[in-house]
């Protein structure tokens, strides 16, 4: 019984993380393609001249731009070659299908190929893309696309450089009106640090699955567990919020499109964890099952903030990568402990052979 256990928890980790691979190529299709970090802040500092009922803002840590247009009339987004991009108003948002601009900014690295349709010399045709008054959009002006860093950063990465001060103009009306930004590249952390740390405390909460079946193991694991799934929740839900969602509906539609392994393995770490705390049967297969869930979805898929300055999450970078190897000590040590738990339970079931005559 005790090896069959064992081998479905096999089974269902390799079927959940075959299930998040091919989850996430459709979102990537659709443009949801945040950074997990990276080492460039882009910052905005507002429109010039101001506009009551015109705001700007960075989300997905410098990923995209935010315009949000509550002035009443519409304001048109310029493009790269000086030809209206986006027109934002009270009737809606739409895109110049003629404007470069319009493919360019599909995807962040901007590499998408130029229809025959795309000339800015063209007058716009405007194709209505989202009701509201919001638009989103990639803008190279304010993102770092080349592979290598600037020549200063390489000369000095372990220090702070400002990379430029960028300007997207906008139009109102007739009236010409600008966004400002800056460009900073920051020093990535040390993520050897990171995960020296991080391995050691999953060596000490796998080492719980070496006590004898007492309570006070089954307590610790669901408490973790129970703690763990908590801010595994949390995780997707920042990360929503700092790609623009607005209000629980924005954040759940989000959750649900584009983070619903993330959010499913947070819930299920908590289920798990109260499990474990009430000593059900079979509860260090379920320990172990919820544990390797946890440091898959939760632990790996966002562990690339070990080593970026930026984490696509409204709270401090340090504050992500404290939860991001939470995630991961409490995952892949809850499933040590339980795996553990399971072999000595199979031994001591093991019938003890006869003494021989």
């Amino acid at each position: 019984m005790i090896r069959t256990l064992l081998g479905r928890t096999g089974l269902v980790v390799a079927a959940a993380g075959l299930a998040t691979v091919t989850s996430a190529a459709p979102a990537a299709a659709h443009g949801a393609d945040a950074p997990d970090g990276t080492d460039y802040r882009t910052r905005t500092t507002g429109v010039a001249p101001a506009r009551p009922g015109l705001e700007v803002r960075v989300i997905e840590a410098g990923a995209r731009l935010e315009l949000t247009n509550t002035t009443g009339h519409a304001i048109e987004v310029i493009g790269y070659s000086g030809e209206p991009y986006l027109r934002v108003g009270p009737d809606g948002v739409y895109e110049n299908t003629h404007s470069p601009a319009t493919y360019l900014n599909r995807t962040v690295t901007g590499d998408t190929a130029l229809p025959a349709e795309a000339d800015p010399a063209a007058a716009p045709t405007w194709r209505r893309i989202a009701d509201g008054s919001t638009a989103r959009w990639h803008d190279q002006r304010a993102l770092w696309q080349e592979s290598a860093p600037p020549a200063a950063v390489r000369a000095a990465p372990d220090r702070e450089h400002r990379v430029r001060d960028w300007t997207i103009p906008l139009r109102d009306g007739t009236d010409p009106v600008m966004i400002g930004g800056t460009l900073d590249w920051v020093p990535p952390p040390d993520a050897y640090t990171w995960w020296a740390v991080t391995i050691v405390g999953i060596l000490a909460v796998g080492a719980l699955g070496l006590l004898a079946a007492t309570a006070r193991a089954h307590s610790t694991l669901g408490v973790l567990l129970i703690g763990g799934g908590t801010l595994a929740v949390g995780y997707p839900v920042g990360r929503e919020l700092d790609a623009g969602a607005q209000g629980v509906g924005g954040v759940l539609i989000g959750l649900l499109s584009g983070q619903i392994w993330s959010l499913l393995t947070g819930l299920g770490a908590i289920a798990a964890g109260w499990y474990a705390l009430k000593r059900r049967p079979g509860a260090d297969f379920v320990v172990a099952l919820a544990g390797a869930c946890l440091a898959l979805f939760a632990g790996a898929a966002n562990a690339a903030v070990f080593a970026r300055a930026i984490a696509p999450v409204p709270w401090s970078p340090t504050a992500a990568r404290v939860m991001v190897a939470l995630f991961l000590v409490t995952g892949a040590g809850a499933t040590a402990a339980g795996i553990l738990r399971l072999h000595a339970a199979a031994q001591a079931a093991k019938p003890t052979p006869a003494p021989t005559p």
